[in-house]
């Protein structure tokens, strides 16, 4: 297939562009190149993926709509992935024009395109952030996810909201994937695993957030872009049995369809420094402090769905991960110091 890939430079994009031209796509990917962490990281990722000769990059920004718009409707894309977006729950508080701009107008430029080009299938990032204050575990897709804690939360809840409005008008199949806390090599700095492995070896002090009682669904990257890949290869239809009465929210009479990618299996942040402290060879240093503003308790996804349509299942156990990015993470620190 062709592939239209948004933020291909990034953590999830990077990987994702990978395994398609491995399997034989063509990716045309995008991204602005910011610098909301270090873009010699992103520089980085690009050079694994430039010498495939099916690949190619063009540095554009989401809010270019004339030259986004230009690109899909020339490129005739059998899909359009987008993964850019302003990410980080706690820089939304911070600065939340730039999470309108890039989530919100950005995404709405997207829509437009694939719309005029009559994209056969979008599929798009959410994230886990928007089940919020709920507190039913694990987190259905089929429940409810209307109060967000962050901005960043309902710009990505605003998304899902905008994509079934074009499938509904204009039959644009859509979807929609949750992601749960993902981790792996090549991963963001402003991620707490990242930054924990780089404090711990620089000897400086981690803050750990309400005392270390928090629990997250960490979900490998590999496991993750084996649920894209299988997401996006199959296009969702309307469905003929969904209930106006009783509307299920991940699933429409319009073809669009919200999924859950995480890895069902949720850890302690405790334990989880613990592991990141024997994989560095040094204790850490904990700085316990209490819980930031727009942070939540604890993550689960359920993940039944993405098995039933697609028999996807998570594969990495998250001692196996950390040791594949502590492995990573060594290598690459001594390559840039």
């Amino acid at each position: 297939m062709k592939i239209l890939l948004t933020g291909v430079a990034g953590f999830i994009g990077s990987h994702l562009a990978r395994r398609l031209l491995e399997r034989g796509d063509s990716v045309v990917g995008i991204d602005s190149l910011n610098d909301y962490y270090d873009p010699a990281l992103k520089t980085d990722r690009l050079a694994l993926l430039k010498p495939f000769p099916a690949f190619s990059f063009l540095k554009l920004d989401l809010d270019e709509s004339g030259r986004l718009r230009e690109l899909v409707v020339d490129g005739s894309f059998d899909r359009v992935v987008n993964l850019a977006a302003q990410a980080g729950v706690r820089y939304s508080i911070q600065n939340p024009a730039a999470y309108a701009q890039s989530n919100l107008t950005g995404f709405l430029n997207v829509l437009e395109a694939c719309r005029a080009a009559r994209t056969p299938h979008l599929v798009y990032a959410s994230s886990s952030s928007v089940y919020g204050l709920n507190n039913t575990r694990p987190f259905t897709t089929h429940g409810p996810a209307n109060h967000p804690s962050s901005l960043y939360a309902a710009t990505k809840k605003a998304n899902e909201l905008m994509a079934h409005a074009y499938s509904h008008l204009y039959a644009l199949s859509t979807t929609g994937l949750r992601f749960f806390t993902v981790y792996g090599p090549w991963g963001r700095p402003d991620m707490a695993y990242f930054k924990f492995a780089q404090a711990i070896l620089d000897g400086r002090p981690i803050d750990v957030y309400n005392k270390g009682n928090m629990v997250r669904d960490f979900t490998y990257i590999a496991d993750v872009v084996e649920g894209v890949v299988r997401a996006m290869d199959r296009p969702p239809s309307g469905d003929p049995l969904w209930d106006a009465a009783k509307p299920d929210p991940a699933s429409s009479s319009a073809p669009y369809r919200l999924y859950n990618i995480g890895n069902n299996a949720p850890v302690r942040l405790d334990a989880f420094i613990d592991t990141i402290e024997r994989l560095m060879g040094r204790k850490a240093v904990r700085n316990y402090l209490p819980m930031q503003p727009g942070d939540v308790y604890a993550t689960e996804a359920d993940v039944a769905d993405l098995e039933r349509d697609f028999g996807w299942k998570p594969t990495t156990g998250i001692e196996d991960g950390l040791a594949r990015f502590a492995e990573w993470f060594l290598s690459y620190r001594r390559g840039t110091s």
